[in-house]
């Protein structure tokens, strides 16, 4: 069984750049075991780009300057605003600047919105997976041998090398998304890690059993896969501050609420162990809290300290640090 990890999802919005540093910084010195962007342009909810947001890759590699424990990384790029030779170029400088703590995650995008408004293409889903089963591959090749040559129908390399190679000896991709017929037989195919974000339990349950299935089809061992699960962090300390942010969380998302609500970590830091248990209990190796400011920063430093430490002993894991 693979070790149990606790991250943070940390959306690079509505947050300046001080306080974007000093609270990844806490995180990682509090024992949070991975730290991530994601990769938008515009907010998440979509709100017409109306919020102040940074880039992601930019952002990252102040992220792998200022921590030194937590594993790193984005959930996930989306590989048409990239070219992916360009994306594993910049994915072994990164682990270089985290001393081998990068992890490098793919998906095939959502926020049709923003890659609009700044004028990429955003082609049926079909062709976005068929672009990241091409930039996973090429990615791969990049990052773990010397030269790579590719043809693709929408990417391609000639004899390029991506010196130096990363720190670690296999620098880990995840691919998400929560698609049965592409997106998980693609995780079997290439990924180290699979991402679902605001499933509950046990619908995770199934789309795992699925990602197992498709492991038999690909040739892979089931258990070399990470399985992680994204939870839109909307804790309160007590009922009233909880029902608080259940508003707040109704009125960010509108009409999209649905699209959270059942992957939502909703409640108190106590109640809170139940669901993230039930997460763990489903096959999760990795339980992300998605956290988008303005968070209830009391109810997050008890989730932390409290929370944490509990389902780490309860399941006989031990934070990376003290």
């Amino acid at each position: 069984m693979p070790a149990i990890r606790f991250g943070a999802h940390l959306g690079q919005q509505n947050l300046d750049f001080d306080t974007l540093r000093a609270t990844w910084r806490a995180l990682d010195d509090a024992g949070i075991d991975w730290i991530s962007a994601w990769d938008h342009f515009y907010e998440a909810p979509p709100a017409g780009g109306t919020q102040p947001h940074f880039e992601a890759l930019t952002i990252l590699g102040a992220l792998a300057a200022d921590t030194r424990h937590a594993r790193i990384g984005c959930l996930v790029f989306y590989v048409g605003y990239r070219n992916p030779a360009l994306l594993a170029k910049a994915a072994t400088t990164l682990d270089h600047i985290s001393g081998g703590r990068f992890e490098l995650g793919l998906g095939a995008g959502w926020h049709h919105w923003e890659a609009t408004a700044y004028g990429y293409d955003f082609p049926a889903l079909g062709t976005r997976l068929d672009m990241l089963d091409e930039a996973t591959a090429l990615i791969r090749s990049m990052l773990s041998e010397e030269r790579t040559t590719f043809n693709g129908q929408h990417y391609r390399t000639e004899n390029a090398s991506c010196l130096p190679l990363p720190v670690q000896q296999r620098l880990p991709i995840w691919i998400g998304g929560v698609g049965e017929k592409r997106t998980l037989r693609l995780v079997a195919r290439h990924a180290d890690g699979w991402n679902a974000a605001y499933v509950p339990p046990a619908e995770f349950s199934r789309l795992s059993g699925v990602l197992d299935r498709w492991c038999e089809v690909e040739g892979r061992d089931p258990a070399s896969i990470r399985r992680g699960i994204n939870l839109s962090f909307h804790l309160g300390l007590d009922a009233r501050d909880a029902e608080r942010e259940t508003r707040r969380m109704e009125q960010d998302w509108g009409p999209m609420v649905a699209r959270v609500r059942e992957g939502a970590l909703m409640g108190t830091p106590e109640t809170a162990r139940a669901t993230i248990q039930a997460y763990l209990d489903a096959g999760a190796t990795d339980v992300n809290i998605a956290l988008r400011a303005p968070w209830n920063q009391a109810a997050l430093d008890a989730y932390i300290s409290e929370c944490l430490p509990a389902l780490r002993a309860l399941n006989g894991d031990t934070p990376s640090v003290g």
